[in-house]
């Protein structure tokens, strides 16, 4: 929570919560939930009296009569905890390792770097919170196995399936919601207690939704321990709503957002290959999982007990720390079996380009571990083409159409040839932090562009869930539509040289050749006008079958006129310096 002052103070913690009461306008609360999002975006889900304006691509939020990005929040509060951690330690803090949801996209961690280099931070590392949970329980517990960290705090949730031995943490498959979390526990309670006072939500002023807000967190957190609690605010001066909440009924009332977080579990699982009698363990991180029927949910879900040794509210933060020693140079930690602790993630979506046909080809894929770097070679696809557009693409499905588009750039330079000679090495890298850099590079001038993938916006929880939902509900069709995508670039690519050669060596057809040719060319030209896959293909390979007389009557006269003026000596000579073996001819 961070409370602006109109005179320009700021406050941050606990004082700025106290603040939002009577001055909510002037108060941000979760910012977490607005890093790297569009005024779109955060609309309908801002928790408090929070005005969200759009300045071109850069969100503010409007508080204490002034315009704040969620890179200045967030620096406010990181300024405060370096503030705190030079009067723990006596001395200046200058780097940090922070963590995010590990659902964060380029955006939101750029957005998280910028907010640490504003608060005068050097960020060494951005550790994924349920990693940083596994690797604090990896030292206390010195245990080997599969985990799930499920991570429900006050504004996000991510689950996170981990493998644990030997000191290494890696991530299995990680899944999550960025906007799910005990606030809205707190809104629901808040809005079915104002409705029930006679107040419609979206009429209340910002205090009075504020105090219902703060009545519903106290009960939820009075529920944790009693069996009932009061729910109680001031509705006007002189009028207080008040009533009795039973933990069953309010277990009742939130169940439907608890739900809620089933789903990316059982993904994770399934992205993980296991069931959950195959789990060793399932982490309590954050802390909403105090409840005792989050606990009783959890349970149900993974079907064991989960483990709660260490404090929900400061696990993250233990883990964060023991990175941040691993990464100092007199760290203590680097001696404990003698230093070979490994921290392993994941990508949550898969990476690629779009290739001829609009389809993914991709070249880093879901679940990947990183930092990855991966390379793949492609060419041209016409004669002379001496340009490539690289566009980089995010999801599962088969087709750009269906993909989330994250950068485009334009490799210029390439020595204009016949189709398919030239070779350009696109290299995709992701780094520690999750950050993407692409990179397209013509193998023959060394000619190189490259681009950091920064996208505009954020991805919504609404756009993860759907992408990686619907590439498993359209997976036949998907697989269907790329079959059919390939056979007509394929198509088109015997089809084009063939139409050039007829027109430059026509002489070279044997008699009926000419009408064999174009009845199998009008033939192929009507299939990939069509639906069927198979059919392109069959009649692709048809073409080829009856043109190859053609085409190698071609490369003969070709060979022919290379060779016209070349004299025995010369060829004799040439040959006797050839390569052997596995040398390549040209």
């Amino acid at each position: 929570v961070v409370a602006y002052d109109p005179d320009g103070g700021v406050e941050v913690g606990y004082a700025a919560r106290a603040a939002a009461a009577e001055r909510p306008e002037d108060t941000i609360l979760s910012v977490k939930r607005f890093m790297g999002r569009t005024k779109a975006e955060v609309d309908a889900e801002t928790l408090a009296t929070t005005v969200a304006e759009q300045d071109g691509p850069v969100l503010r939020l409007v508080a204490g009569g002034r315009r704040h990005t969620p890179v200045e929040v967030s620096a406010e509060i990181l300024t405060v905890l370096r503030e705190r951690a030079f009067r723990a330690l006596g001395c200046d803090v200058r780097r940090a390792v922070i963590t995010v949801p590990a659902y964060f996209d380029d955006t939101q961690r750029n957005a998280t770097r910028q907010a640490g280099r504003l608060a005068g931070l050097d960020v060494l590392r951005l550790v994924n919170e349920p990693t940083a949970a596994a690797l604090a329980y990896g030292l206390d517990k010195r245990r080997e196995g599969r985990f799930a960290v499920y991570d429900l705090g006050g504004g996000t949730f991510d689950i996170s399936i981990l493998h644990l031995v030997d000191g290494v943490f890696e991530v299995l498959s990680t899944a999550g919601d960025t906007r799910l979390g005990g606030d809205d526990f707190d809104r629901l309670v808040a809005f079915e207690a104002l409705r029930a006072a006679g107040v419609e939500p979206e009429q209340a002023s910002g205090a009075l939704r504020r105090r219902a807000l703060d009545a519903a967190a106290a009960a939820k957190i009075a529920l944790t321990d009693a069996p009932e609690a009061e729910l109680s605010f001031e509705v006007v001066p002189g009028e207080r709503y008040a009533r009795r909440i039973s933990r069953a009924a309010y277990v009742d009332l939130v169940r439907p957002v608890l739900e809620r977080t089933a789903g990316p579990c059982r993904r994770a699982l399934a992205d993980a290959g296991l069931k959950p009698a195959q789990l060793d363990g399932v982490v309590l991180v954050g802390g909403s999982t105090r409840s005792p029927f989050v606990k009783a949910f959890v349970g149900e879900l993974f079907e064991t007990t989960p483990l709660g040794d260490i404090d929900p509210d400061e696990v993250v933060a233990l883990g964060a720390a023991i990175q941040a020693d691993l990464l100092s140079a007199d760290s203590e930690l680097r001696l404990i079996d003698g230093g070979d602790m490994l921290l392993l993630d994941v990508i949550p979506l898969s990476l690629g380009i779009e290739t001829m046909g609009g389809v993914v080809e991709k070249v880093i894929h879901r679940n990947s571990q990183i930092p990855a770097r991966r390379a793949q070679a492609f060419t041209t696809f016409k004669d002379g083409q001496d340009g490539m557009d690289i566009h980089v693409v995010q999801g599962e499905r088969e087709l750009v159409a269906d993909c989330r588009s994250l950068a485009r750039f334009r490799l210029t330079g390439i020595p204009p040839r016949p189709a398919g000679a030239a070779r350009v090495s696109v290299s995709f890298q992701v780094d520690a932090d999750g950050i993407l850099q692409v990179s397209a590079k013509e193998e023959e001038t060394g000619i190189e562009q490259h681009v950091r993938v920064e996208p505009s916006h954020g991805l919504s929880d609404a756009q993860v869930e759907a992408m990686l939902q619907a590439s498993l509900d359209h997976a036949e069709e998907d697989v269907m539509a790329r079959l059919l995508r390939t056979a007509r670039v394929e198509a088109e690519r015997v089809l084009m040289p063939l139409e050039r050669a007829l027109r430059d060596d026509a002489d070279l057809l044997a008699e009926d050749e000419a009408a064999l040719i174009a009845s199998a060319m009008g033939d192929l030209r009507a299939a990939a006008a069509g639906e069927d896959h198979g059919t392109i293909q069959d009649l692709t390979e048809l073409l080829d079958r009856v043109s190859g007389g053609f085409a190698q009557r071609r490369m003969e006269r070709a060979l022919q006129k290379g060779l016209r003026d070349v004299s025995v000596e010369h060829l004799a000579a040439e040959l006797a310096h050839a390569p052997v073996g596995g040398g390549e001819h040209h």
